[in-house]
């Protein structure tokens, strides 16, 4: 099992296949980790496609990690943590490996941390997908916020030396933002790299968010009929046609 070594704690990743990397970014919320991919044995099956094994059969590098305090990932938790130090992480992990230049796909809290990759590197990140991404609901604003102060008993739990008002000032860090939390719509806008949207329906994934997402972004692709087993084969291909496409 390897980990990424970083100046608070050390994350876990797997990498899977070879070709031009893809950075994945699992669902989860702050429990996202890589085992959130595939489906569980026994359980009911996911929604989306398993893209630890659909982007290697395609050809695809496919990077997948545990975010910090997620999975088999540990690191600090201080209040001035935030969007930041995730993409911190992933580019620090991307220099590990050697990869300069890579696209990035995430599900749920993974579109977040999609578009904040491409603020704070936007020569690198070639192409992102957007599946399924969380923003404030407008009828739910409390949501994240409460999941975040279950999150955070969660972490005391297993973790009792962890600091609540560090808890509290990282949830406020995350949470306190409008629209997708990580960055503002002001940089949707003039968002410089091609991306390719498939919309959320809840309230964690607003169809809201969605909506405005594919209004802002330049030039988005969008695919709407995407989740569920139905729509696996097309979400694949149309996933993989688009990667292809814009890899250098």
């Amino acid at each position: 099992m390897p980990f990424l070594d970083r100046p608070d704690g050390r994350i876990r990743y797997e990498v899977h296949g070879a070709g031009f990397p893809v950075l994945l970014f699992a669902p989860g919320g702050l429990r996202s980790r890589l085992e959130m991919w595939p489906s569980p044995p026994g359980g009911p099956a996911r929604p989306w496609v398993d893209w630890t094994r659909a982007l290697p059969e395609a050809g695809f590098a496919a990077i997948a990690m545990d975010q910090r305090n997620a999975g088999e990932s540990r690191t600090e938790i201080r209040a001035d943590h935030g969007w930041h130090s995730y993409a911190a992480d992933h580019l620090a992990l991307m220099d590990h490996l050697g990869f300069q230049r890579f696209h990035v796909l995430g599900g749920c809290i993974g579109g977040s941390f999609c578009l904040k990759a491409i603020e704070a590197a936007p020569d690198r990140v070639v192409s992102a997908v957007l599946q399924n991404p969380i923003g404030r609901h407008p009828e739910h604003p409390e949501y994240f916020p409460d999941s975040h102060a279950e999150w955070s008993r969660e972490q005391r739990a297993a973790r009792p030396e962890l600091d609540e008002a560090a808890l509290a000032g990282f949830g406020r860090a995350m949470w306190d933002h409008d629209f997708v939390f990580s960055v503002p719509r002001e940089f949707v806008r003039t968002c410089p790299v091609p991306t390719m949207l498939l919309p959320g329906t809840d309230i964690p994934h607003p169809a809201a968010t969605s909506t405005e997402l594919a209004a802002l972004l330049p030039g988005v692709d969008v695919l709407a009929e995407w989740r569920g087993p139905q729509h696996l084969d097309r979400q694949r291909g149309r996933v993989v046609d688009f990667l292809r496409r814009m890899t250098p």
